[in-house]
């Protein structure tokens, strides 16, 4: 396993084609300081543009949290200007991790309030482990979900669930969590990293052209009417139809043989 450090706070760790994203500010519980925001659109856009990464797992080191949200020590010490300049650079870190072009899970345990969850939500699929605790808290202190939120919850659990967790601020736990749909696979105390990181190598197995394609379509295709969504599938369908995995993947399946994908 090799290691890249983005800054202090974030690393990127390899695993063949899975690439750990790693949450590294143990000290703050992860909370999401400028400097930590500005580390992680770098680490996301190092990825997006590897070719070799097939599945991306987004994990924390702190054993009581994924990730706790904003960091309202350093927000408190801003003025208006300060804010205002210091959002396109928490924006890029969200957005960093949504707009990756391969698949991502979330590894959450602990906290994933606010920003924390918003993270974990800009990912494909969470799994959690019996001691996360989830929730969009910042109405309670004058703000609202801004990494993303107001649009990645109603998308997961419709409009009136999201609102009514987004307007009560409330917590939720990982048993109602999963039952709600706020998380997707919920595992034993502590296995929530172990667990990720098995799901993306079986995702990582597959054609990477495909699984990039797959994405596009899923995240383009979604909220669109059926008629423009199945078109959105074909663009997406046409972009592997005629590709080095396509011919490799079929060729494998009738030799009975594992593919050796091409990657293009």
């Amino acid at each position: 396993m090799s290691e890249q450090r983005f800054g202090e706070w974030i690393a990127v760790r390899r695993h063949g084609h899975v690439a750990e994203l790693v949450l590294d500010r143990p000290k703050a519980m992860n909370a999401v300081s400028s400097e930590l925001a500005g580390r992680l659109a770098e680490a996301t856009g190092a990825l997006a543009a590897d070719e070799s990464v097939r599945a991306v797992v987004l994990t924390s080191t702190h054993e009581r949290a994924f990730c706790v949200g904003a960091d309202l020590k350093e927000r408190n010490s801003f003025s208006d200007a300060e804010l205002g300049r210091q959002r396109p650079r928490a924006r890029a870190a969200y957005t960093g991790v949504l707009e990756l072009p391969m698949p991502t899970v979330a590894a959450v345990h602990g906290f994933a309030l606010g920003g924390g969850f918003e993270l974990a939500l800009s990912c494909d699929v969470i799994v959690a482990d019996v001691t996360a605790v989830v929730g969009l808290p910042e109405v309670s202190v004058g703000v609202i979900p801004g990494g993303g939120g107001t649009q990645l919850l109603p998308r997961r659990v419709g409009a009136a669930r999201a609102a009514e967790l987004i307007f009560s601020a409330r917590r939720v736990e990982a048993v109602e969590a999963e039952r709600l749909g706020l998380i997707d696979q919920l595992v034993g105390e502590g296995e929530d990293r172990t667990e990720a990181l098995a799901l993306a190598e079986r995702i990582a197995a597959h054609s990477p052209v495909g699984l990039r394609a797959a994405k596009r379509a899923l995240r383009l295709g979604h909220g669109l009417d059926l008629r423009a969504g199945l078109e959105v599938e074909d663009a997406a369908w046409r972009s592997v139809a005629f590709s080095g995995d396509r011919a490799e993947g079929v060729a494998a399946f009738n030799e009975k043989r594992k593919p050796d994908w091409p990657g293009l």
